[in-house]
């Protein structure tokens, strides 16, 4: 496996690739590889022929007074992961390259953005769009990898892609868990034990949600009514936000009643302690 700080270098490791007529799959990550990532890179090595894996903790998708400075930082044992799951390259970007002097230009993805994780981090999708957009450039990849888990992000990367013609599939995977339920997620190095009791009524409170869809329930405030019920929020779990949504528009239902036709997204973000751990279901599309 070879391992890259250079943009150029990557660039040109990554064309040779492309002029050898190899598929190359892309999995973005900000480090502290899990369990989660890995599924992403092992999804990327059965369809793609070389497979890049990006590090970088992007500074532009946090907004003031959020965990930048304490997010995990793990680059050996990133490596070695990274080893071990069969990546090809890498990637360990510098932030004085992804982020030149006077650096000006940014992807802005308009309605998708709006709601959800948008609504109360409002430069956060900003920062993702353009990131992420620098990172097609360089490696230019047939495939990338997302994780369902960050499932707004997912939509929102592949309406970039769409619109400006980047000729790459934007591919996500299902959300890897731990055995009670919870996401696999960098932030949950955050909680502690107590708060990791508490943190899996999220997965169960969207499973109830589910199932009151699938048993035929339309109306979106009963629906919120199990969800909130289920995830009991209080000075242990603080709700941001819980909502149904159109899975494919991110947009609310009109009328109030969902089209399972149409895909229906459940998705919360919650605070507890000091992670903010978001999650999601979808039923249909």
């Amino acid at each position: 496996m070879r391992i890259s700080e250079s943009l150029r270098e990557t660039a040109l490791l990554c064309e040779r690739y492309r002029v050898a007529g190899l598929s190359v799959g892309l999995v973005p990550t900000m480090g502290a590889l899990h369990a989660g990532h890995l599924a992403l890179l092992e999804e990327a090595r059965e369809e793609c022929e070389r497979v890049v894996v990006s590090h970088f903790v992007n500074p532009t998708q946090f907004g003031r007074g959020e965990d930048l400075d304490a997010y995990p930082r793990s680059r050996a044992a990133d490596i070695e992961a990274c080893r071990r799951a069969g990546a090809d390259l890498a990637y360990f970007a510098a932030d004085d390259e992804i982020y030149p002097r006077g650096f000006q230009t940014w992807v802005t993805v308009e309605s998708l953005t709006r709601p959800l994780c948008g609504a109360t981090r409002p430069t956060h999708f900003r920062g993702v769009a353009t990131v992420v957009t620098q990172l097609l450039h360089i490696v230019r990849p047939h495939k990338a990898y997302f994780g369902q888990k960050d499932y707004q992000q997912f939509r929102v990367i592949e309406r970039l892609a769409t619109d400006l013609h980047l000729g790459v599939d934007i591919r996500v995977v299902e959300t890897v868990r731990e055995p009670d339920g919870l996401a696999m997620s960098s932030r949950n190095a955050y909680l502690t034990k107590a708060e990791r009791d508490v943190a899996p009524r999220i997965r169960r409170a969207l499973l109830a949600s589910r199932e009151t869809i699938l048993a035929g329930e339309r109306r979106v405030d009963k629906i919120l009514a199990v969800l909130n019920n289920t995830l009991r929020p209080g000075t242990e779990l603080k709700i941001d936000y819980a909502e149904v949504r159109n899975a494919v528009t991110l947009e609310e239902f009109p009328g109030a009643k969902v089209v399972r036709d149409e895909g229906v997204l459940i998705a919360v973000a919650v605070n507890v302690g000091k992670a903010r751990l978001i999650d999601n279901v979808v039923i249909g599309k």
